[in-house]
């Protein structure tokens, strides 16, 4: 007869071990749910993006450029910190580029980035961003907590404007001024300031502006608003329509200054691979627009889920830390009806907040970074897509 094998009773040791498991499980479940229901119940709100408004991003075969490659230079290097845009004086071979520290410094240009001088100008007291100079040479300044900031040539600043319609620039972020004298700006978001920023990409609701402002009448104008993080601008060739970037809906688009469509706002360029920033005309066919970051899956997956956000705004609340969200960066190439061409990007690269083409050399600006990066475009050619 074939004896059924008796089950063996649990040991004292078992016991306690699966006891300790059971614990620990429990308190592990525990800890997620008193986590999220605290989450939860957090006063800070987070809505829907329109995401029925983007898709896929472009594919865009852009140049891979290791920093360690010839022909990629470092301007500055320890001198300038965090350059976020950058503005070129021709007559004088001077760039002008607002640093994280308030200093608007000045870098005369040469060949050999040894030769390079590099000389404090002005501190603006707050944090510049975007920068344009018009043809008498003064400088006009996005500043992120003054608001817009006139320069002049021997250093004098002057507040323009800090205000529209009754409220405040929040955070100041582009610049471009066209040859009438008119000068257009974007409020990047009026209910955050610099160092809140990643709040307005975490609650998902549009606080930015685009406005201008007339130095004859000294009116500030919104010309468009409920924009998602504004950023970049520029004009095209004509001036007949001024760029502007929406950093979080990965899209810029137009708003029209003359002709027919005077007023009219339609859109540029979308479905972009990164998120833009600022954005240049090189006056021969081409906007160079800075992308700080690329559209990683964890950055689609914070925009998508508005959880993920809350979760991620709450770290940022108590923690005062946030994941990377991005891996490279760089800038990507448009030609005059918004088409992407081409691009240069790299993963050494992240957080490229401008690029500017001068002569044969591209100048990358960078919020994290303490130089400019030039790259010799003769060495490196743009691959341009038909």
């Amino acid at each position: 007869m074939v004896k059924l094998t008796e089950i063996s009773k649990p040991t004292t040791t078992q016991k306690r071990s699966t006891s300790w498991g059971f614990s620990l499980l429990f308190s592990t479940v525990a800890i997620v749910v008193v986590a999220m229901l605290v989450i939860q119940l957090d006063t800070y709100e987070t809505v829907a993006f329109p995401l029925q408004e983007v898709s896929e991003p472009m594919y865009v075969p852009a140049r891979k450029n290791s920093a360690s490659l010839s022909g990629v230079e470092k301007v500055g290097s320890g001198l300038l910190i965090g350059p976020e845009d950058i503005v070129y004086e021709p007559k004088s071979g001077v760039i002008y580029t607002g640093c994280h520290d308030g200093w608007i410094k000045r870098v005369t240009l040469s060949v050999s980035v040894a030769d390079l001088v590099v000389e404090n100008w002005v501190h603006t007291g707050g944090q510049p961003l975007g920068l344009a100079i018009d043809e008498s040479g003064d400088v006009f300044v996005a500043d992120a907590y003054k608001g817009l900031l006139k320069v002049s040539v021997d250093g004098k600043i002057e507040l323009l404007t800090d205000e529209a319609e009754g409220i405040k620039v929040g955070l100041a972020d582009g610049v471009v001024v066209a040859k009438n004298g008119m000068v257009y700006f974007t409020d990047a978001t009026y209910k955050y300031n610099y160092r809140s920023a990643l709040n307005d990409l975490m609650e998902g609701r549009p606080h930015g502006r685009l406005l201008s402002y007339d130095p004859s009448t000294k009116e500030t104008k919104v010309i468009a608003r409920d924009l998602y993080f504004a950023n970049g601008v520029e004009l095209s060739p004509n001036q007949d329509f001024v760029i502007f970037c929406e950093t979080f809906m990965r899209r810029c688009s137009r708003y029209y200054l003359h002709g027919e469509k005077k007023g009219y706002i339609d859109v540029f360029a979308k479905n972009l691979p990164g998120l833009p920033d600022n954005v240049r005309y090189d006056g021969d066919g081409h906007y160079w627009m800075a992308l700080p970051w690329d559209n990683s899956l964890l950055f689609t997956y914070t925009q998508k889920y508005q959880f993920v956000r809350k979760i991620f705004a709450f770290t940022l609340k108590h923690l005062r830390k946030m994941p990377d969200l991005m891996k490279f960066g760089g800038v990507i190439v448009l030609d005059l009806e918004g088409k992407v061409v081409g691009g240069y990007y790299d993963e050494t690269w992240g957080m490229t907040s401008s690029g500017v083409k001068i002569g044969e050399s591209l100048y990358l600006g960078s919020v994290a970074k303490t130089y400019i990066t030039r790259l010799n475009l003769t060495q490196h050619p743009l691959r341009l897509i038909s």
